[in-house]
Order: C-alpha cells, then structure tokens, then sequence
C-alpha cells in the first residue's frame, strides 16, 4: 500500500507517466472533457473535493514549468484566481479565453475533475523536467 503522496491510483499513475512539456488540467464540475481525454472523475458532491485541495496535492507531486488559465478568472471568480497567483508565484502563467482553455485540454493527459462549483475553476499544468 502506498505511504505517501496522492492516493488516488489513476491521478497517480496519469502523474507517473507525465514527462516534460506533458500536460494535466484540473477543472471544476461543468468543464467539457474532449473524448479522446482520460477523465478522472473524483467529485463527490457540489464543492467536495474542492479545486484548490486537488491543486494543492496535485502540485506537491509534480514539477510544474508553467500554468495556463481562463482569462476570465481574473473578474468572474477572482477568489480562486488569488490563490492559484499565491500558490504560483514563481512560475509563469498563460492566460487564454475560456474557448482556447477548452481546445487546449485536448492534448491534456487527463482531466481531474473536482467538485468544485464555481466559474472558471479550471487550470492547466505543464510538467518540468525533475533534473
């Protein structure tokens, strides 16, 4: 049984494979998943698991060279925006439309869909080389 890090097997396989330049989003409840996407579905109910607590564990696991996110995350859930800016300071950030967002997950490893129920809750994470 493993001891440490992220439990969920398929997140932490999804993060096993991931190599540099590779990418992962992590999305609220209503973000589209294109089909040819590995969607991983861990809401449980409006809100649980939260965005920010599967970001917070997602990235303790992964070297993250950069971060994409919907430009209206600025004004429509400027909450969450704040946070992901705290968490993220260091490291650029790429603001797209919330349309490109969409077209962008395509070439997404997987989609870790949270509970989270608010606007534009979605990120994108570009994998780093670890050496």
């Amino acid at each position: 049984m493993k001891k440490n890090g992220i439990i969920n097997s398929e997140i932490s396989k999804v993060l096993s494979y991931m190599r540099h330049t590779d990418t992962i989003c992590i999305s609220d409840l209503g973000l589209p998943c294109p089909e040819n996407v590995t969607y991983i579905d861990i809401s449980l109910k409006m809100g649980v698991p939260s965005f920010i607590d599967v970001l917070e564990e997602v990235s303790k696991d992964m070297k993250i060279e950069c971060i994409v996110l919907a430009e209206e995350i600025k004004t429509k859930n400027k909450e969450i925006h704040d946070k992901i800016i705290n968490m993220f300071n260091d490291i650029d950030i790429k603001y797209v439309s919330h349309e490109d967002f969409k077209k962008h997950t395509s070439s997404c490893k997987a989609i870790i869909r949270t509970g989270e129920a608010t606007p534009y809750a979605n990120i994108i994470l570009q994998s780093n080389c670890i050496f």
